[in-house]
């Protein structure tokens, strides 16, 4: 059984390699592009931060859920935490298509910080992609003895990128034009 359902998983990993490597390609070419003639879309920062804090509560959600053995919330939680992540997504590429770059104004200790959290947040929202890819594909094979494995690395890193954002956000928000 086991071998079978790695087969199955096997199909995956082809498409967890192309959208982790192609996301981030993507999302860096379109920070390139200005679409023209089209107003700054500035009501989208905080909605995306608050979309980062919802994950961050949908995430917490899901890991009591597993942890009182309530699989079917979990699932639920975890598929609403993806839709979250997906959405995100959509809103800070549009937001930086349509705007230019805010520049971090902070000074002192303020500053270093904030760009510890910035390029770690970054660095880490590229490598979580696999990760909830991977940890995805494990549970809906029914492996739950490996999902529970990489779970244990993705949901830490997954959190941090929620809270973070919303870090970033409140400490970049005083600069917006």
């Amino acid at each position: 059984m086991e071998k079978s359902l790695n087969k199955g998983v096997d199909k995956y990993k082809i498409w967890v390699w192309v959208l982790s490597i192609s996301i981030p390609i993507a999302v860096a070419i379109l920070f390139l592009i200005r679409i023209p003639n089209v107003d700054s879309l500035t009501f989208l920062p905080p909605i995306y931060a608050a979309i980062n804090a919802a994950t961050s509560i949908i995430l917490t959600l899901a890991y009591l859920a597993i942890k009182r053995k309530k699989i079917i919330l979990h699932e639920r939680l975890m598929k609403i935490a993806i839709g979250l992540s997906v959405v995100f997504l959509v809103m800070y590429v549009a937001y930086h298509m349509t705007s230019d770059p805010t520049p971090y104004g902070g000074t002192g200790i303020l500053r270093p910080t904030y760009y510890f959290i910035l390029i770690s947040h970054i660095l880490l929202s590229i490598g979580i992609i696999p990760l909830v890819l991977l940890t995805y594909i494990k549970a809906i094979s029914k492996l739950f003895v490996e999902h529970k494995k990489i779970a244990r690395y993705t949901f830490p890193i997954w959190m941090y990128i929620a809270v973070t954002g919303v870090i970033i956000y409140l400490m970049i928000s005083p600069y917006y034009a």
